[in-house]
């Protein structure tokens, strides 16, 4: 099985049509069921999750979730999907072979990020209420609140290490990145980057992690081990998220401002490649 990302344009939930970066999961063909890879898709407006068939690009299935969906997370076997619902401030768990909401969880003041870990047992929520600045740990087993960790001010974006060992969250208003051990859910390092940072990702080999600066139209580089910034890249205007490719080797970043996606290698160094997207492309990493 492949895990891996998609953009594409597709009508859901409305006369709109949606841009995302989505997450997708592409399933074992021994299930009949789910043999084409899927990606699914926050919709804010509808309080709804559109399923996609990224085969097709048509929508396979809607499913109804808490009020104001704004990011979503797949977890590594494929079998869950979780969404932070802003409004409501919970954490909806879809089962995907049923394309149900299956339980919906307390997490804390308008969740806007999520992430799984590796071994697919916890839930990482970033809060983005400037009064709590929290990540919220949920239990997958137990489908609850497990521990709050206090962060900076106005968390958005959260992300795994691939060892599962770290998560990383993006400080929008303090403009930090907080470095969390999982093992003991403490924050063990803080590192200063640009204005607004809005989202973050850990490269495959986990000594590096890319963050989005959406005021400074920039993307940093995090030494994982120094917890400090090793280099920074000019994006485009207002980057707003990015994803790092599973081998590794460029980093995708979604412009808002400038209506564009820009790929550059994983060196410091960017290159010149660009694809123009839909007007105000949005992404949930």
């Amino acid at each position: 099985m492949e895990r891996g990302l998609v953009q594409a344009k597709v009508s859901v939930c409305g006369s709109a049509a949606f841009w995302a970066t989505l997450v997708l999961y592409g399933f074992s063909s021994t299930e009949p069921a789910q043999a084409a890879p899927f990606a699914y898709v926050a919709n804010t407006d509808s309080n709804t999750v559109s399923v996609i068939d990224t085969a097709t690009n048509a929508v396979a299935a809607t499913i109804r979730v808490g009020k104001a969906p704004v990011a979503v997370a797949v977890c590594p076997d494929g079998t869950r999907v979780y969404v932070a619902n802003q409004n409501d401030h919970t954490l909806s768990v879809i089962d995907t072979a049923a394309n149900k909401t299956m339980a919906t969880i307390p997490a804390g003041r308008f969740p806007v990020g999520v992430a799984v870990t590796p071994d697919g047992a916890r839930v990482y929520v970033a809060n983005f209420s400037i009064a709590s600045q929290t990540v919220t740990v949920i239990d997958t087993a137990a489908k609850s609140l497990t521990a709050t960790i206090s962060v900076g001010t106005s968390p958005n974006g959260v992300a795994v290490a691939p060892d599962g060992e770290h998560a990383f969250v993006a400080n929008a208003v303090s403009n930090t990145v907080s470095q969390i051990a999982t093992p003991s859910n403490t924050v063990v390092g803080t590192a200063g980057v640009g204005k607004s940072p809005l989202a973050v990702a850990v490269t495959p080999d986990g000594k590096h992690v890319y963050v989005a600066n959406a005021a400074s139209d920039t993307v940093e580089v995090i030494d994982t081990a120094a917890n400090s910034v090793r280099d920074a890249v000019r994006a485009g205007r207002r980057p707003v998220a990015l994803v790092i490719m599973p081998d590794g080797d460029h980093v995708y970043v979604v412009n808002e401002f400038s209506n564009t996606v820009r790929s550059s290698p994983r060196r410091p160094t960017p290159s010149r490649a660009r694809s123009r997207s839909a007007r105000n492309p949005w992404a949930s990493p």
